[in-house]
């Protein structure tokens, strides 16, 4: 008993001694006589835990009287604590007064004491009304009650924070007619909300945050919400925030209520059944691949047929096959042993597949193009004696298209027919679409006339089709029929889509001069939106039209930046699809100045370039004396924490043999190495012989002396770079005298760079201080690929290095001196800013076709 922790025994060591001097200790004997005369055993763990709770008690007593000696100033929250207390206690001092003469007519509430369905008699109720109104006018003091709704409004608005705002509480007045009418319609505060405003006042909250369901904010929202969480309420929830499309809500309310200690054993199949729906609607099958096995693991909520249709139409719209089969498999499989709430001994949950499981199998044929899967589902529900419906035709039919197996899609139309099977819209547009592809325009034209004559009410999808189809024939006008037609149903997208689709159409047929007409045709019947913009600069770009490119997009750009501008004009702003037609129309008519000012007003509108598929306008400008343009791009991607494009990589190392600065090309190749870019030595011979004219012969002699004479990771590409280098040098020189001057190092290949006719190669004379800036700026891609010439700060990161993607440590590595600010080169962010700069000073402004 006397042997303590030393912790426990240092802490009773400070305790403060007592007045008589000595160091408080509890009387042990004291706590043996109180445990027994309530019948408790004094055990050694019982009395050392009472000890040291009567020395707490003692150390919190001593710390209050030693607050109280000292009695410190009181700072300004005391102060107001104590004022509003002392106004709280004031007013209810005088609710008191008031409601004591009330209480003093004792012989009026006798009277009114009595039984409920008994009329009372000889009392005046208007009377006694009259006379407390009196009383109530007379003692209460307005002001005061005012300042006692602020004081329990602050106080009780803390519970409530969470859940409700000033907009869902309305604010109570005291005084006049109005503040009485007022206060009946207190059914807008919490207490008075009935349930269904209770959950979409709830359901509006969660769709209001981004609260999840490890924060406290979310249990204490649920909490304070006051609901009884049933199942009918969860589901009302569940359809409100579905409604929402707030699915993430929807599934932390599902988790966090049956999780509760007191609904555990109350989860609804119902429930998680409208859940798989909701997550189906918002196309999120991995969360419902998830709550699907959880419902399988519980027989309480085993999975039913309305939960196995609404995972199978879920999985058949992403495509997944092989997840669907195996749906279909554990519907034919009794539930394992292991399975939790299992109460029932001869339950077999087992099920047969019907015909929407086997839609939504062929429906996941349609994206991964499985054609042969529809000869087994169709054998599946022969065995199974399901006769196919013409959804399901419809759904073969698409699944051929997709394959383009035309024959089968003709036959499936046929076979839906000869079923007596009445072909819906969605049929005859895969048919128009199979007969658009075949280029059987007559007969896709004739399969719509069908479908009329047999009353068969079109979709704007059929009609969409069709005039698509005659216009990548060249038949624009007999297209405009059918979009009057379209204009006459219920569409979902507006008119603007299908004049769009249809100039792309007549672009994809060679129809140039239909487009334009198109586009023409469509000023008269509605507005072209950004989306019809970037089409028709396509086709100005592909149709050599530079002047109609550039003057549509000046249009486009200024009427956007207009002040004046409408809501119509100002929907019309430039996206990256617009700057990237732009540029193609640019680099296709070789208008290499107003390409680089394209792309300047591209990066100024934060728009980014896709390096994966238009890489090659950087390169071809880079061609043209614009090279500074591909510096910008590759230092952004490395800003941004992307390894750039590999054309950039090469056009970047030829830029650098053509001024024969050799010392950029190890930074440049050993970033390369570990970035994992792959190039054959075929495909380096190639680079570098279509590259000759540009930089000659012997600066490439340069600069296989320099890699020689230097350290470099012997990490592909740069063997097979090297290799090809030998292989061109060779054809003029001996290798053996390659090898001896790199032996020997004594050319110094530095003074190629300081050369003035390889600035002025560069830089043309009327561009020259723009380019000698934006020069500088290109060697800071130079100094953020240096990593040094120790080759064992490369070797440690070869471990991590792999084939298809780079890790985040190698980033920092290539990156590494990006933002070293003793590098004093400018970033890509001071390039940009650089622009705006010139741009306010109206660089880009002038409208004189001499600078472009």
């Amino acid at each position: 008993m006397d042997a303590f922790p030393a912790a426990l025994s240092g802490c009773f060591a400070s305790l403060p001694p007592r007045s008589d001097g000595k160091v408080f200790e509890p009387n042990l004997e004291v706590i043996k006589q109180r445990l027994l005369r309530k019948g408790v055993v004094a055990t050694p763990k019982i009395l050392h835990t009472l000890r040291k709770k009567e020395i707490q008690k003692y150390l919190r007593r001593s710390k209050k009287l030693h607050k109280r000696e000292e009695n410190p100033p009181l700072t300004e929250p005391q102060m107001r604590a104590l004022e509003e207390d002392k106004l709280f206690r004031n007013a209810t001092a005088e609710y008191r007064a008031v409601m004591a003469g009330v209480d003093s007519k004792r012989d009026i509430r006798r009277e009114l004491v009595g039984r409920p369905w008994k009329r009372l008699s000889g009392v005046d109720m208007v009377k006694l009304g009259s006379e407390a109104d009196g009383l109530l006018e007379k003692k209460l003091n307005v002001e005061r009650l005012e300042e006692l709704r602020n004081v329990l409004v602050e106080r009780n608005g803390e519970i409530l924070r969470w859940f409700i705002d000033d907009a869902d509480v309305e604010s109570f007045e005291v005084g006049g007619e109005e503040s009485r009418a007022k206060t009946m319609n207190r059914r807008h505060s919490m207490e008075w909300m009935s349930d269904d405003e209770r959950i979409q006042l709830l359901a509006r909250r969660l769709s209001s945050t981004n609260l999840s369901i490890q924060d406290w904010k979310f249990s204490r929202l649920m909490k304070h919400s006051g609901l009884l969480f049933s199942e009918m309420c969860m589901l009302e929830i569940i359809e409100k925030l579905g409604a929402l499309r707030n699915w993430k809500q929807a599934l932390s309310i599902v988790k966090w209520v049956y999780n509760q200690q007191e609904y555990k054993n109350c989860k609804s199949r119902f429930v998680f059944t409208k859940l798989l729906s909701i997550l189906g609607k918002e196309r999120r099958h991995r969360e419902a691949l998830k709550i699907f096995s959880e419902m399988r693991e519980d027989g309480q909520i085993y999975p039913d047929m309305a939960a196995y249709h609404s995972i199978a139409v879920t999985l058949g719209q992403a495509g997944l096959v092989e997840e669907l089969i195996h749906i279909i498999e554990c519907m034919r499989q009794k539930p394992s042993k292991k399975l939790r709430n299992m109460n029932r001994r001869d339950w077999d949950p087992c099920l047969d597949p019907d015909i929407i499981i086997y839609n939504a199998v062929l429906n996941a044929c349609v994206p991964s193009r499985q054609w042969k899967g529809v000869s087994w589902v169709l054998q599946q529900m022969r065995l199974s004696g399901l006769r196919p419906t013409e959804t399901t035709y419809g759904l073969a039919m698409e699944v051929m298209l997709k394959a383009r197996k035309y024959d089968q899609v003709h036959k499936f139309f046929d076979k839906m027919q000869q079923g007596r099977l009445a072909p819906k819209a969605i049929s005859y547009k895969v048919l128009v679409r199979t007969f658009w592809e075949q280029g059987k325009v007559d007969e896709a034209v004739a399969a719509v006339r069908d479908m009329e004559r047999r009353g068969v009410i079109g979709t704007p999808g059929v009609y969409y089709e069709l005039a698509c189809c005659l216009c990548n024939n060249g038949r624009w006008l007999d297209a405009t029929m059918e979009v009057e037609k379209l204009k006459k149903l219920p569409h979902t997208k507006p008119l603007e889509v299908t004049f769009t689709g249809m100039i792309l159409a007549s672009l994809d047929g060679g129809y140039v001069k239909e487009c334009i007409s198109i586009y023409e045709y469509m000023k008269d019947h509605c507005t072209p939106n950004i989306g019809t913009i970037n089409a028709m600069l396509k086709v100005y770009g592909c149709s050599d039209m530079f002047a109609k490119a550039k003057q549509l997009f000046e249009a486009v750009k200024d009427a956007y930046l207009g002040v004046e501008a409408s809501a119509e004009v100002r929907a019309l702003k430039p996206d990256a699809y617009t700057f990237t037609s732009m540029l193609v129309a640019s680099a296709s008519a070789c208008q290499w100045e107003f390409f680089e000012h394209v792309y300047k007003e591209m990066a100024l509108y934060g728009c980014m370039l896709d390096m994966s598929k238009h890489s090659w306008l950087l390169v071809e400008a880079s061609k043209a004396g614009k090279w500074h343009l591909v510096e910008h791009a590759f230092n952004t991607c490395l800003e941004s924490g992307e390894i750039p494009h590999l054309s950039l990589f090469t056009e970047m190392l030829c830029q650098t043999i053509i001024q024969q600065n050799f010392e950029r090309v190890n930074p440049l190749l050993n970033g390369m190495a570990h970035a994992s870019l792959q190039i054959s030595e075929s495909k380096w011979l190639s680079l570098l012989q279509r590259n000759e004219d540009r930089f000659g012969l012997d600066a490439l002699q340069g600069l296989l002396t320099h890699l020689h004479s230097s350290s470099l990771v012997m990490e592909q590409p740069i063997p097979d770079l090297l290799r090809s280098l030998e292989s061109l040098c060779e054809r003029a020189t001996p290798r053996t005298s390659i090898l001896a001057s790199s032996q020997d190092n004594s050319t110094d290949y530095s003074t190629f760079h300081e050369k003035e006719e390889v600035k002025n190669l560069a830089f043309p004379a009327k561009h020259y201080d723009v380019h000698a800036h934006l020069q500088e700026t290109s060697k800071s891609v130079a100094y953020s690929l240096r990593v040094g010439n120790e080759k064992r700060e490369w070797d440690s990161l070869l471990d991590i290095r792999s084939e298809t993607l780079v890790t985040e440590s190698v980033l920092d590595q290539v990156t590494d001196d990006i933002c070293n600010p003793s590098s004093r080169v400018p970033l890509a962010a001071d390039v940009l800013q650089s622009w705006k700069d010139a741009r306010r000073e109206n660089a880009f402004n002038d409208t004189d076709e001499s600078k472009f």
